[in-house]
């Protein structure tokens, strides 16, 4: 017998997701992460980069759960928990405009910037970045990696590699625009220097506080935004002298404004995030 499930559609910057809501609705999980390759299929689907579940904890406030347009679970997703949150104030899942959330690269805490009682912006901590090559992770001998060549399909790129609870390898270009993000982001997300595949950010410096990036995001292919991405690309920006420590990330969709503070070591994201529609889909 089918399931009605209801569904909110949201973007970060075009980064788009489809929201369900496990905390007021019975919903059977494990059917919704194996149904996340149908629903996200923009053709025969709902359509997206992503299926998010909104879900109790017994550690935070709420607990995400991001599964893939390919059926593989991410750690976390920048743009995605700006929508996460947003959607947990907007369709009154709390009152709070700073809360706690359970994902599986730690404890996320967002910060709603209100206007008339709607959402214009999150500020999010995404805490500090990883810079061993172990804990991103990454083949090869201890230490971090900045500057390191990679040989690709008989091609050698310069990367520098952050993890923000998820693998990112930066490479710097001249011209992003015209750069070939989906041959080459293919190709390095699935190199065997890293065991569990990585995403892949092509970056132009503008400006020590204006940096233009394209992602290949690991398990999503091109997106038009990609929030732990922009973070990382301003950690490697900074470990590479390539930008102050706090810049505007342009990104195809929009721009993020990335902090990442000499304080505490963590990296701040401030953007937006959008609803698009929302419906009911069988499974």
């Amino acid at each position: 017998m089918s399931t009605p499930i209801e569904f909110v559609k949201m973007h970060g910057l075009g980064n788009d997701f489809i929201i369900v809501d496990c905390v007021r609705h019975p919903y059977d999980v494990e059917m919704l992460v194996n149904a996340a390759v149908p629903l996200c299929d923009r053709h025969f689907g709902i359509g997206g980069d992503g299926l998010i579940l909104v879900m109790p904890s017994t550690e935070c406030d709420f607990r995400m759960r991001i599964i893939n347009n390919d059926g593989s679970e991410a750690e976390m997703c920048g743009n995605g928990v700006r929508c996460f949150a947003k959607y947990l104030y907007e369709h009154g899942l709390t009152e709070q405009t700073t809360f706690t959330i359970d994902t599986l690269a730690g404890v996320i805490t967002p910060v709603l910037i209100l206007d008339d009682d709607h959402v214009k912006a999150v500020r999010v901590d995404m805490g500090e970045p990883r810079l061993e090559r172990a804990v991103i992770p990454m083949a090869g001998p201890d230490g971090q990696v900045v500057n390191e060549a990679l040989q690709v399909d008989g091609e050698t790129f310069t990367l520098t590699a952050v993890s923000m609870g998820n693998p990112h390898a930066v490479i710097f270009v001249d011209d992003v625009a015209n750069f070939p993000v989906e041959k080459y982001g293919a190709l390095i997300e699935k190199h065997r220097a890293f065991p569990r595949k990585t995403n892949v950010e092509f970056v132009q410096v503008v400006s020590p506080t204006y940096l233009k990036m394209r992602v290949w995001e690991r398990g999503a292919g091109i997106t038009l935004a990609c929030g732990t991405g922009a973070c990382a690309t301003l950690v490697a920006a900074v470990l590479t002298g390539n930008a102050e420590r706090s810049a505007t990330v342009e990104l195809p969709g929009g721009p993020l404004v990335i902090t990442w503070s000499d304080a505490n070591n963590h990296v701040y994201m401030t953007g937006a995030a959008e609803e698009a529609f929302t419906g009911t889909v069988l499974l």
